[in-house]
């Protein structure tokens, strides 16, 4: 490595490429390294041993100060909001205990593509400056530090699209971003995704995201980046995108709240030059991600409230209400343990069954078995629908620098490699997807439940280059239900200690019998366990009313 690069923990590193590629690569990798000063690199010996948990080390290495810990430790977004109007912490020294945070988590998780700790700052100065001024705060949003994913574009800041080749450094914010500025947000830095944005990894020029609880892990994809860094508390609010699970998989494998909304519900205008092939058929999803239920609540009401429909009339202008929204009595509650197609590892059947036992000590909600629906199909459809062109773009674009293609991009476009469709094709997978849609949304009714509490992946987080089964999140995607994960207690154990249950001993495929085989041969201990919670279209803020109440009776903090 490069004495002129940061030095960070990277067990398994991403694979190289000609010298041309590595020489830029290294470039960038040295203008990050130039803006982190010596006395906020961790030390050495801790890089070269690192625990396989590294969550306590931004509290344990001694460069943060006590308030620092204290800032970023101890509270949430909407906590922190309300100790910054009352003058309890200023704007300044939020955005620097945050700024400082992140480096150090970026240090043992490779989760940063951007950091700008000066230019924090300078805007919790003008901040500060505005309420002492005025008295009042800029906004509902005034001095929360929020971390971008890298493609999101943020003046003055680079992005791309998951190729080197497309690296741009973007001269306004996009409407997100002005939204959220407004509402007093500042902003310190952008966050890793995966090559090509279309891994359930985030594996990129600038490295490979580690999972903050086990390192031999992922942390997801492909809003990976986001997830890691707010696990170690690097951030307080995130913004992510999600098209087959992108926020909803690294939110789940972390440990933190996600939530991907119903498509043209929440602004995306320009996150993407040129648009997204994919999205001939599946519409991407934006959302937040955060460690509280009240923090996506907050942001959801901030950016609805801005009416972004007025400049981008693809949105569809449902007021928010949230968890202000009323529930029914008893909430229905389908529980689906299983998709068909591959039965969750151990620790993902015992938070279902932990969840299952504290609701039904519940007299507020009915359960009720759901059953899947056709999930293999779906699967076989919108594995197609992600790449219309066979591959060919993706392949341009590594060819442009010779950027290697990583394992995982080879994964993603085997189904449709070399097949590019004509209109016709794409309009026939166009009504393949509404027939599917119609007759699913008939099946849900015909379930008469409200919600839908379902894993969020096969397993908790993978071992690094195995993340391969998108089912538990890419179909609510091709249905476009809006979903949200919520942390549980349950932590994974070894395989020694933990087995497949004895009724469920038979492999529902290959697939789900090399699952298994995943669990047997690889270490997942300490992996956080999510669940997640599904609703209708279009009843995002009905969604988040029933986990509020489905949180109450699970006894987890909101």
């Amino acid at each position: 490595m490069s004495s002129n690069r940061l030095p960070i923990i990277q067990p398994i590193p991403v694979p190289s490429g000609p010298p041309k590629y590595e020489l830029l690569r290294q470039s960038i990798l040295e203008e990050f390294a130039a803006k982190v000063p010596l006395n906020l690199r961790i030390s050495a010996s801790c890089l070269a041993k690192p625990p396989r948990n590294v969550t306590s080390i931004p509290h344990e290495c001694g460069i943060l100060s006590p308030e620092e810990i204290d800032i970023t430790e101890n509270f949430d977004a909407t906590a922190l909001a309300s100790a910054i109007a009352s003058k309890k912490f200023t704007a300044v020294s939020v955005a620097t205990a945050f700024s400082k945070r992140a480096i150090i988590a970026h240090q043992v998780t490779c989760c940063l593509t951007e950091w700008f700790m000066d230019e924090a700052i300078q805007q919790a100065q003008a901040l500060d400056d505005h309420l002492e001024a005025t008295g009042r705060t800029l906004g509902p949003l005034h001095g929360i530090p929020i971390s971008i994913k890298e493609h999101i574009p943020l003046a003055g800041h680079w992005s791309s699209v998951g190729f080197l080749d497309t690296r741009t450094k973007d001269e306004e914010d996009c409407q997100m971003i002005a939204i959220l500025r407004k509402a007093g947000a500042l902003f310190y830095c952008k966050t890793v995704q995966p090559q090509s944005l279309m891994h359930l990894e985030s594996d990129s020029i600038y490295g490979r995201v580690l999972n903050p609880y086990n390192i031999n892990l992922s942390a997801g994809g492909s809003t990976g980046g986001e997830a890691a860094l707010i696990a170690m508390r690097g951030s307080v609010l995130g913004v992510g995108t999600d098209i087959g699970g992108s926020i909803r998989a690294p939110a789940s494998f972390c440990g933190i709240y996600g939530f991907k909304a119903t498509s043209y519900t929440l602004p995306m205008k320009d996150f993407i030059p040129g648009g997204f092939a994919a999205e001939l058929n599946i519409l991407c999803s934006t959302g937040p991600m955060a460690h509280s239920l009240r923090d996506m609540d907050l942001f959801m009401s901030v950016v609805s409230s801005a009416q972004p429909h007025l400049k981008d009339p693809r949105l569809v202008p449902i007021p928010w209400t949230g968890l202000r929204s009323p529930t029914t009595a008893p909430l229905k509650i389908g529980l689906m343990t299983s998709d068909g197609v591959i039965s969750p590892q151990p620790p993902v059947a015992r938070a279902l069954a932990w969840a299952r036992a504290k609701l039904e000590n519940s007299n507020r909600f009915q359960l009720k078995a759901f059953e899947p629906y056709k999930v293999a199909t779906a699967m076989r459809q919108i594995s197609l629908a992600y790449f219309p062109d066979g591959g060919k773009t993706l392949k341009t674009h590594l060819q442009k620098t010779g950027e290697p293609c990583f394992p995982l991009t080879k994964w993603v476009i085997r189904e449709g490699e070399g097949t590019e469709l004509t209109s016709q094709g794409v309009l026939e997978q166009r009504l393949l997807r509404d027939q599917f849609r119609c007759a699913f949304a008939e099946y849900w009714e015909s379930q008469d439940v409200d919600v839908v509490l379902c894993p969020t992946y096969v397993g908790p987080a993978p071992i690094h280059e195995t993340a391969f089964f998108w089912n538990y999140t890419a179909f609510w995607n091709y249905v476009d239900y809006p979903g949200v994960v919520f942390p549980t207690p349950i932590k994974a154990q070894s395989a020694g200690i933990e087995k497949y249950a004895t009724s469920d001993s038979t492999p529902l495929s290959d697939n789900c019998k090399y699952v298994r085989h995943l669990w047997e041969r690889e270490d997942y201990q300490g992996a956080p366990i999510n669940l997640q919670l599904v609703a209708r279209k279009y009843y995002d803020s009905d969604l988040f009313a029933a986990l509020g109440a489905i949180e109450e009776a699970l006894e987890l903090d909101r």
